[in-house]
């Protein structure tokens, strides 16, 4: 296996090959239909073979463009079955594994990160890779001390590459459209352009985990594994075992998955109560399930390992109260005071002018699992929402466009989004409103407080 490829003109060949293979494939089945053989054949066989050369391509790119794949792999449950099935087995490969580089690479990398002698650091390191993912891959290893540790080692020109990769995926987003039918690939290649100083940090994913370690250390639930060493471009950290969660998504119990789906929900809107940040990176490669001393017992007393904390958001105070706030009174079916609340917060632009009863209308089929006492996410469920909010027929897509979302709410928005997206792959029935009134401000009113004061805001087109 070469490097990682850093030549701009090499990896954008490779990335602008996507687009035009499925244009020629799509050629090639319109022949084929003409010579006689089926549609539905036809279809998922070239359906088969891009899922193939996706995987190919983001794989061997690592960088941004593996980035990408493992972003999109979340929202696989939104895409219609006869589309998803093919990219599903495809894009899973990417939460967990990708081509590693080589072994002389990685040496040379702890060389001059931790110094000639490094390997007195280790009683053992494992050349081969237990894992690789975007810009880094890990490996298993015993620090010094006898503890079992995994050694993230970071892809020399990963930072260029992954720059390089995100820029010219957003240059043909539109040509991507084919692969990833129904999704609207260029905001959230944006997004992740965004993140890529911080994901290249490992000083910053060091702080971020050791505060989620320390803050976790005695959870019944969670488990964040603590920092051991930081470097340059190396992170130690103790070493985790564990079921992976792809694994629980593919051939999980329902009790299994259920568990999964539980403890996902509960560290999603935990975490930045109790840590002021919020792990922005929901993929299931990111997450364990730790079974304990008994690998067969019941999944009840299953905890959630995390994983790479290398994009967080800043949530000082937690999360925003304005979702919760929002939420009850979506739920108590407050029309006017959800609009209020949306337009004081600049979800409505001032110069837009809604129907309170229509915004509710459009949110109150998204809220549903916080509607009820316990809610089973499903990839038909996905796939309803993402239709009636993407069909350019659809009243609720014309109101969804008329809606704004302020810049500080993307990344919350995005990571709640793939995180229902892991529950869709799941299936798993989770007791979401719990979770809420635990853990979100404002979805519980305090009965001491006094009356919101409602403002003048947007009252012209409340009338």
């Amino acid at each position: 296996m070469s490097d990682l490829p850093r030549k701009a003109v090499v990896r954008t060949a490779k990335l602008a090959a996507l687009p035009l293979g499925f244009a020629g494939r799509t050629a090639l089945g319109l022949g084929k239909r003409i010579g006689g053989r089926s549609a539905e054949i036809i279809a998922s066989e070239l359906q088969q073979r891009t899922a193939e050369q996706l995987f190919a391509t983001l794989g061997q790119l690592k960088g941004g463009a593996m980035k990408f794949g493992q972003a999109l792999s979340v929202f696989e449950s939104a895409l219609p079955e006869e589309i998803a099935g093919p990219y599903r087995a495809a894009l899973t490969k990417l939460q967990e594994a990708a081509p590693p580089m080589p072994t002389s690479t990685v040496h040379s990398v702890l060389a001059e990160r931790l110094g000639e002698d490094w390997r007195e650091l280790f009683e053992e390191f494992e050349d081969k890779p237990s894992a690789a993912a975007s810009i880094g891959q890990v490996h298993r290893a015993v620090w010094h001390d006898g503890r079992a540790v995994a050694v993230k080692v970071q892809y020399p020109g990963a930072g260029k590459a992954l720059l390089s990769d995100l820029t010219q995926l957003s240059r043909f987003a539109r040509l991507l459209g084919p692969l990833i039918p129904g999704m609207d690939v260029k905001p959230l290649i944006s997004e992740l352009r965004d993140r890529v100083s911080e994901e290249l940090d490992y000083a910053l994913e060091a702080e971020a985990q050791q505060a989620h370690a320390e803050e976790f250390a005695d959870d019944p639930d969670v488990l964040v594994p603590a920092v051991v060493h930081q470097g340059d471009q190396v992170l130690v950290t103790e070493w985790m075992d564990g079921v992976p969660l792809s694994e629980v998504i593919a051939n999980g119990t329902e009790e299994q998955r259920n568990r999964a789906g539980q403890l996902l929900a509960r560290f999603l809107f935990s975490g930045p109560a109790r840590t002021g940040l919020l792990h922005a990176d929901p993929h299931p490669g990111n997450f364990r399930l730790l079974t304990g001393h008994a690998p067969d017992g019941p999944a009840q007393e299953w905890r959630l390992g995390v994983l790479d904390f290398g994009t967080v958001d800043r949530l000082p105070d937690g999360l925003p109260p304005t979702i919760g706030t929002s939420l009850r009174m979506a739920l108590a079916g407050e029309a006017d005071a959800v609009y209020r609340h949306l337009c004081e917060e600049g979800f409505v632009k001032e110069s837009i002018a809604l129907e309170p009863e229509a915004v509710l209308d459009y949110l109150l089929p998204i809220i549903e699992p916080a509607q009820v006492e316990e809610f089973t996410f499903t990839r038909g469920w996905m796939r309803h929402q993402a239709t009636r909010i993407g069909d350019p027929r659809s009243p609720a897509h014309q109101l969804g466009k008329q809606l704004n979302l302020p810049p500080s709410y993307l990344l919350i928005h995005r990571v709640t989004l793939s995180t229902i997206g892991v529950l869709c792959q799941l299936g798993a029935t989770v007791r979401l409103r719990d979770e809420l009134a635990a853990w979100m401000p404002g979805f519980v009113a305090e009965e001491t407080a006094a009356p919101e004061a409602v403002g003048d805001l947007c009252e012209e087109s409340t009338a």
